[in-house]
């Protein structure tokens, strides 16, 4: 079955007739659901299964879950995860188990996730905040070094890989400088080819190897002062391929976010132009998600190749005793908070 190289949302908890008829003739790679489509674990389960009995039963769904405030599976159904600066807190005074608890929540979350179907998460964070900057990655990032956020991350796509997710590294070539949100507008880092290399970019360099990566929508102008990394190609090829050897499926942020300028059509262009492998869209507009698809083609060449390898990496869940984790997980990030406050 042929599909073509864009990751589509739904609009709501069930797979209308509309987009039944959408899925089958537009062929995407895979789903992205968010809050909107979430409702409790049955329900998932069975608007995965409906899209799969459509798409294929090898087409990836994702989500993002991180823990924190960007947990689209939460109570009552699921647990609340930390955020990324529990970890970091911890890793401060214990990089040890800081590096643990990464692992235990990303374990965790991808039992979570397995349970429903869900085989791709949109996590973990490799951006590298600076102060000043928007709080859109805030105390979502893992510290504020390139060698700490690296390896928690690293730690955290170990995780779910281990409960048989696979994890997407974001956002490439990073987000941790931006001084806008770019949901809403487009971020422009002035930094300097050498500090963008020694911090931003260093992170993502252990990363390198992951089977999927996520673009930041983000004007570097040391490297391209006209385009954001998704579309453009000197930040995939020279950065992105280049400095950092990402070697995975590489897909764009949201095209439907306020960053990226002009009609949707042109976006997607843009995207495949530059270099990403697939492009994501993810609001759930119809209109819209029928424009991407008339815009995009099928999946092919090397793109196809690094898709699919990165869906035949996926692995079944390992032997896990959830309930001695979430032990273990609370136990670290309770002594990180009494450390805080002793």
């Amino acid at each position: 079955m042929s599909v073509r190289a864009f990751i589509t949302g739904l609009e709501g908890t069930a797979i209308t007739p509309r987009e039944r008829a959408f899925v089958r003739d537009a062929e995407p790679f895979g789903l992205i659901l968010f809050k909107r489509n979430i409702a409790d674990p049955q329900q998932v389960a069975t608007l995965v299964d409906d899209f799969r009995d459509i798409a294929g039963d090898g087409a990836p769904v994702l989500i993002d879950q991180e823990g924190g405030r960007v947990q689209r599976m939460g109570p009552p159904h699921w647990p609340v995860y930390p955020a990324g600066a529990a970890y970091d807190a911890l890793y401060r005074s214990d990089p040890a188990a800081g590096v643990r608890a990464a692992w235990l929540g990303a374990r965790l979350i991808a039992a979570d996730l397995d349970a429903v179907g869900i085989t791709v998460d949109c996590l973990p964070l490799a951006d590298v905040p600076v102060a000043g900057a928007d709080s859109v990655i805030g105390d979502r990032a893992y510290g504020n070094t390139p060698e700490q956020v690296g390896r928690i991350a690293t730690a955290v796509a170990a995780g779910l890989k281990a409960g048989g997710v696979l994890p997407v590294v974001k956002h490439i070539p990073g987000h941790g400088r931006a001084m806008a949100d770019s949901h809403l507008r487009l971020p422009v880092v002035t930094a300097s080819r050498a500090d963008l290399q020694a911090s931003d970019f260093a992170a993502f360099v252990p990363l390198a190897g992951e089977t999927f990566g996520m673009t930041a929508h983000v004007v570097f102008t040391a490297f391209d002062p006209g385009f954001p990394a998704t579309t453009s190609a000197i930040m995939i090829n020279d950065v992105i391929r280049g400095f950092i050897c990402f070697s995975g499926a590489l897909m764009s942020d949201d095209v439907s976010m306020g960053a990226l300028a002009g009609p949707v059509s042109e976006r997607v262009s843009r995207c495949l132009s530059a270099g990403c492998d697939l492009v994501l869209h993810c609001n759930g507009n119809f209109a819209e998600m029928q424009e991407v698809a008339a815009s995009t083609p099928e999946l092919g060449g090397e793109a196809l190749s690094r898709a699919t390898g990165a869906l035949r990496s996926r692995r079944p869940p390992e032997p896990f005793d959830a309930a001695a984790a979430r032990a273990e997980l609370s136990e670290l990030v309770s002594r990180r908070a009494g450390a805080a406050t002793g």
